[in-house]
């Protein structure tokens, strides 16, 4: 358990000092938060997604007929 620990917090020294973990840490919150507001429009309009599944159908019925 104790080197784990240490494990730990020598990885969390090393995140700290890198910047291009924080840049990179940074990016999976913007993505987060992109994803979040793709879903609470998904779940809350209806016709986004209606339009959008229409759209797919009416494509693979054209790739069918290839």
């Amino acid at each position: 358990m104790s080197k784990f620990y240490i494990k730990t917090m020598e990885a969390l020294k090393r995140l700290r000092v890198d910047k291009d973990g924080v840049v990179s840490f940074e990016y999976i919150i913007v993505a987060a938060c992109i994803v979040a507001v793709v879903i609470a429009v998904f779940k809350t309009d209806n016709s986004v997604s209606t339009a959008l599944a229409a759209g797919i159908t009416k494509i693979s019925t054209a790739m069918n007929g290839l």
